[in-house]
């Protein structure tokens, strides 16, 4: 280990690490602004340059390793002088119009410069505005709030495998953007938001559609109801000042009705009805030679990677809608005739993780008509806490409260959809239930969780062993396609996720998201499962009775018409 001074206290630190690791495991923030924990070093901002005695000039913390007998200066004059100068320069080619900014108190440039006490800035402007790029139905990419850290780009190629973002030209005319200047929705691009959940500054973030759900509020004539998704309990406190992974579904529900929902329902209903269908689904092509292996399409990004890079595998996809889907369809059927409600008058909107659910909201094979779509707004975790705020309302000292009848009972197997691995654990815990006809010996599918990219395991079904895989990022993803796609894949049923850790890693997540915070989100669903009443899916009183008074049968003609899709080829789309 060795031994090293960093503003003069000597300490001994692990071989191998960075001075910028060294600082951390010591308690002394070094600011950064191309770094981040998850991702490759690029040493290209140059903000968390330090000095080091006898070397004539600045390192880059980030990228220096530790040797013996270094004695390290984080924030010597020198230091402090050189880091003023480049977030100074920094700034004088970025929008610094910080109140119309989405990022505005929650920017990492914002806070740097007010770290360094920049309240003027010495050079002028150098900023050559350009357009907006807001053509698509999820994200806002504005290159005039760009300050080129070069984040984006490496999460989109080395995390996600798909290269939509270049840092190209030269000096003063760097500009990140998509090949050729294109717009996103003139390239593929899956949606994930990983590239907005990663930026430091409002230079990409998600479309906001606070504004239409406030309408909708607003209009008298209008029955609002709101779903949240599994993953949004654990990760919302964050946003809203609570410690990581805390638990706040009851919260949750609280603050929707007090923004003026008209019912507040669990999208972890429709969580179970997708194991219903997607589980049946799976035994009926085991039973009577459908394609194999299944792949799960809870995943919107997911589903439009496959559609655009591995269109000839779209029949081993699950025609089932994602949990999303099938609840506004529910909603707008079941619902609509229990209550009452001409469904032309009901507005649903969804709380997610994820910017993607935006795109498959609008999808048109998500509506009954042109202007009827199941699901008629999305919001992320971000955006909700956005309109907590715009409220004032104490989000920390509200009284739990339930959800609404009849999506309110739901088992821990829905909750788990939230994590890498869940819906596969889910689905499993039905199906060799319901083949193997007796009460499982184990519930939990240990082989499904954890962080690993890909992760497989062996089942025993009806005396048979199948081997089933969970993938999560997008780069992961194409692996297991490219199989599929070859016929060399040894699974019978798959489980895809764009987002790195599944849904809890969503796009729409807090900012800041990394392993660590993912790893305690996820350990708090699992708490939430542990302690359900109900942690299968099939016993869930309320779907064995919507299924009788409604559906009629798992997979039947009434189910296929409102909870399962089609997809399509868009290769050269």
């Amino acid at each position: 280990m060795p031994h090293i001074k960093i503003n003069n206290v000597e300490m001994d630190v692990p071989s191998g690490i960075t001075i910028l690791e060294a600082a951390h495991l010591h308690n002394i923030d070094l600011p950064t602004l191309c770094h981040y924990p998850d991702l490759d070093v690029k040493n290209d901002c140059r903000v968390c340059v330090v000095e080091i005695e006898g070397q004539k000039g600045l390192v880059t913390s980030c990228s220096t390793p530790v040797r013996e007998g270094m004695n390290i200066k984080t924030h010597s004059t020198r230091v402090l002088n050189a880091r003023k100068i480049i977030v100074e320069m920094i700034l004088a080619n970025h929008d610094s119009n910080c109140p119309a900014c989405a990022r505005n108190m929650n920017c990492e440039l914002q806070k740097l410069a007010r770290s360094l006490n920049i309240e003027t800035n010495r050079f002028p402007s150098s900023l050559d505005p350009k357009p907006l790029d807001d053509g698509n139905e999820c994200l806002v990419r504005n290159p005039n709030r760009c300050i080129k850290c070069g984040r984006c780009v490496d999460v989109c190629r080395t995390v996600q495998n798909i290269a939509v973002l270049e840092v190209m030209g030269r000096g003063h005319e760097v500009m990140v953007s998509p090949a050729y200047g294109n717009h996103l929705n003139e390239v593929f691009c899956s949606y994930c938001g990983q590239c907005a959940a990663v930026c430091p500054v409002g230079a990409i973030i998600e479309k906001d559609d606070t504004g239409i759900v406030w309408d909708a509020l607003h209009d008298p004539d209008k029955h609002v109801v709101v779903q949240v998704a599994p993953a949004i309990r654990v990760s919302l406190g964050e946003e809203l000042g609570l410690p990581v992974g805390s638990i706040v579904t009851g919260q949750v529900v609280a603050a929707l009705k007090m923004l003026g929902f008209d019912r507040v329902f669990d999208t972890n209903f429709t969580a179970d009805m997708t194991i219903i269908e997607e589980g049946h689904e799976f035994i009926n092509r085991m039973k009577n030679g459908g394609p194999l292996p299944l792949i799960t399409s809870c995943c919107p990004g997911w589903i439009r990677f496959a559609e655009h890079e591995f269109p000839e595998i779209l029949s081993h996809i699950s025609s089932c809608k994602s949990p999303q889907q099938m609840f506004g369809a529910i909603i707008k059927s079941y619902y609509a005739e229990r209550a009452k409600i001409d469904p032309k008058n009901l507005y649903v909107v969804s709380i997610m993780p994820c910017t993607a659910k935006k795109y498959e909201a609008k999808r048109p094979e998500m509506a009954t008509a042109e202007t009827d779509h199941d699901v008629d707004a999305v919001l992320t975790t971000r955006e909700l806490g956005k309109m907590i705020k715009q409220m004032g309302i104490d989000f920390r000292e509200l009284q739990k409260a339930p959800f609404d009848d009849p999506c309110q009972t739901t088992s821990g197997a829905a909750a788990i959809f939230g994590v890498t691995g869940g819906v596969m654990e889910a689905a499993l815990r039905t199906v060799k239930e319901v083949l193997d006809a007796r009460p499982l010996e184990e519930i939990n599918f240990v082989g499904m969780r954890g962080i690993n990219g890909i992760k497989e395991a062996e089942v025993e079904i009806q005396g048979h062993c199948y081997k089933v895989a969970v993938a999560h990022t997008l780069g992961n993803a194409r692996k297991v396609a490219q199989q599929v796609k070859d016929g060399t894949s040894p699974y019978a049923f798959i489980e895809v996720m764009a987002c790195p850790g599944g849904c809890i890693g969503g796009g729409g997540q807090p900012y800041g998201t990394t392993k660590a915070k993912r790893a305690r989100r996820s350990e708090s669903i699992y708490e939430i499962d542990e302690k359900s009443i109900i942690r299968k899916s099939h016993e869930n009183p309320m779907i064995q009775a919507i299924y009788r008074d409604f559906l009629i049968e798992p997979c039947g003609h009434k189910s296929h018409e409102l909870l399962h899709t089609k997809y399509t080829n868009r290769k050269n789309g």
